[in-house]
């Protein structure tokens, strides 16, 4: 199957393919589009079961970049990265150098910064060999990691999810089942704790549970065993493509607000959420914490500059755009990902929402 016929690819502007025989690198970098501005991703190095996976992949979170930038009100692009291979057994300075040299031939029109099996000290490394790299700034609380930032914008929408849900104020008592509890998912899980939320977690990693467990009390759960949980949420924090027609059916929640991308296997998926009474906050838009965060991180670079009020204040706006796309879901009847989409497809310039909003206007 070409690129061009592929089902993720979304007139995405540039996929460029990158091998390194002598650090054995094998990447692929996603330009989905550039009308805001430059193209910026995290860069994920994963182990993937084959090539076409991992295409599947870059070319889904790189069309998701886009969207969550424009939904950000931030003048990015979006785009991704992914490097096969196992972080934990095959990353070596000379693959980031490498992978630092792939990033030179874009010439600027991506800028990566960390993603899952990344870390800002790899993103130093890269840093090394190519300018075109961010969330490594100094100033920053935590040294330019996003995933702080990323958490507690999740954070934030979670709470807007539970207001328009059952209009509650607080957290206090909410059963809230996290999958992943890495990076992200721990620092979501520390604030939802200090809320008073009761916490049930699972991931790949025993270790990654053991300290959610040990140090925030949560209950340990089966990797299976979380989608058939009785709790009031559910916050997807690993991998995407969970939502699916045999995990949907099987889940006794009110919401879905977590911190993984492309969590719907389908579009249609959204549909079947609507149906079951389950409200789903777009992924897109809860987790777009870390991306506002290097967005000020890259603005302020040349200065050394770095304003944690103003970021902060940035992601707060989250829960505004939240509480926008469910009331607007909830008067048109539509779903909240489908509103979510033409919204971000108008800020974008995407050529299909405009269309519709010339039909409107005519």
């Amino acid at each position: 199957m070409s690129v061009f016929s592929h089902p993720a690819y979304d007139n995405h502007e540039e996929v460029a393919f990158y091998h390194d025989a002598k650090s054995g690198l094998k990447a692929i970098i996603a330009v989905h589009n550039t009308n805001l501005g430059p193209a910026l991703g995290g860069c994920r190095m994963w182990p993937y079961a084959d090539d076409a996976e991992a295409l599947n992949d870059v070319l889904r979170l790189s069309r998701g970049m886009t969207y969550k930038s424009a939904m950000s009100g931030l003048k990015l692009g979006g785009g991704k990265s992914v490097i096969i291979g196992d972080p934990r057994k095959q990353k070596t300075p000379e693959l980031l150098h490498a992978m630092g040299d792939f990033l030179n031939t874009l010439g600027g029109r991506y800028i990566t910064a960390e993603d899952s099996g990344t870390s800002v000290a790899d993103m130093k490394i890269i840093g090394e060999r190519s300018e075109f790299v961010s969330g490594v700034i100094a100033g920053q609380e935590h040294g330019g990691d996003p995933s702080p930032s990323t958490a507690y914008g999740v954070f934030v929408g979670l709470k807007a999810a539970a207001q328009h849900r059952w209009g509650r104020e607080d957290l206090n008592g909410m059963k809230v089942s996290i999958q992943g509890v890495g990076n992200v998912g721990f620092r979501l899980a520390k604030l939802l704790k200090e809320a008073g939320a009761e916490l049930f977690v699972t991931d790949i990693f025993q270790e990654n549970i053991d300290r959610a467990v040990n140090e925030l009390g949560a209950t340990a759960v089966g990797a299976d065993e979380i989608f058939d949980l009785d709790v009031d949420m559910f916050a997807p924090c690993a991998l995407g493509a969970i939502l699916n027609d045999k995990t949907i059916e099987r889940l006794k929640v009110g919401a879905i607000a977590g911190a993984a991308n492309n969590q719907l296997a389908e579009e249609r998926h959204a549909q079947v959420l609507k149906e079951r009474g389950i409200l789903y906050t777009p992924d897109y838009v809860i987790n777009a914490g870390g991306i506002i965060d290097v967005y000020y991180q890259q603005m302020g670079q040349a200065k050394g500059e770095y304003d944690a009020d103003q970021v902060k204040a940035h992601i707060e706006t989250i829960a505004t755009t939240m509480h926008e796309v469910f009331e607007r879901a909830e008067e048109s009847g539509e779903t909240t990902a489908h509103i979510a989409d033409r919204v971000a497809e108008e800020r974008f310039g995407h050529e299909d929402a405009l269309n519709k909003s010339d039909s409107a206007a005519a």
